[in-house]
């Protein structure tokens, strides 16, 4: 039966081959500390487990952040806050919404405002925080939507898996929405699809624009029923306005 420096040599052997380095080092250096025999057992074991436990989630963070496009953003969601150069409605909005509950009960969120008047960090930052629990995808609205009109016509099978992949997660941020006017109607049937699909499977959609929902209509080919169909979903939750000063 291997003892003392041959059974930790081992160990540290054993855990390197199930891929958990951090854990091997850590019990390494664990068992070379002077008081490595007195410490209680769940002491060890906490030690032991939290480096690879944080490993394991700042990898999962970084993966998240860099398939939600949204890798390097400096945005943080306690700089949104009312200042003398801008104020969120409703008071208080961004304080509720740091919880990220409105992510769990499927809730979307419109966010409008001027140019330049923070709607996008706004919408960054919510999206880098909800990374460290979800799956989130950011996307400049334009680009996405011809994007998958493209690859409807290419493959649809492709289209399709993409399109069930963006309704598995649990947050999707469309930027610069309606910055111009739609005028494929692909498009329009598209957008319909992901938002009414969402709402259907209870998961939340942030939409960014500078338009009123009101002048919608106008930048839908001038459909009435297809405007007022995306706003009812876009607009179901919460409405943030961003004015400047």
């Amino acid at each position: 039966m291997l003892t003392g420096t041959e059974l930790m040599n081992e160990l540290v052997d054993e855990l390197n081959e199930l891929k958990l380095s951090t854990m091997a080092a850590t019990l390494d250096d664990l068992y070379h500390r002077p008081g490595f025999l007195e410490m209680d057992r769940l002491t060890m074991i906490a030690e032991l487990i939290a480096p690879q436990f944080q490993e394991k989630v700042n990898t999962t963070l970084k993966n998240r952040l860099t398939a939600a496009h949204l890798k390097g953003s400096p945005e943080e969601l306690t700089d949104c806050v009312d200042s003398d150069k801008r104020e969120y409605l409703p008071t208080g909005i961004t304080e509720m919404l740091s919880s990220l509950d409105f992510i769990e009960r499927g809730y979307n969120l419109c966010i409008l405002g001027e140019s330049d008047a923070g709607k996008s960090y706004l919408a960054k930052a919510i999206g880098i925080k909800a990374c460290n629990r979800y799956n989130v995808g950011y996307f400049h609205s334009e680009e996405l939507l011809e994007s998958m009109v493209a690859l409807k016509e290419q493959d649809y099978d492709k289209y399709a898996r993409k399109m069930k992949k963006y309704l598995k997660w649990e947050l999707i941020i469309l930027d610069d929405f309606l910055l111009h006017t739609i005028t494929d109607e692909r498009e329009i049937k598209i957008l319909f699809e992901l938002l009414e699909k969402r709402n259907e499977q209870r998961k939340s959609t942030i939409v960014c624009s500078q338009r009123d929902p009101a002048s919608w209509k106008a930048m839908i080919l001038n459909d009435e029923v297809s405007a007022n169909s995306i706003m009812k979903r876009v607009t179901k939750h919460y409405t943030i306005k961003i004015n400047t000063r």
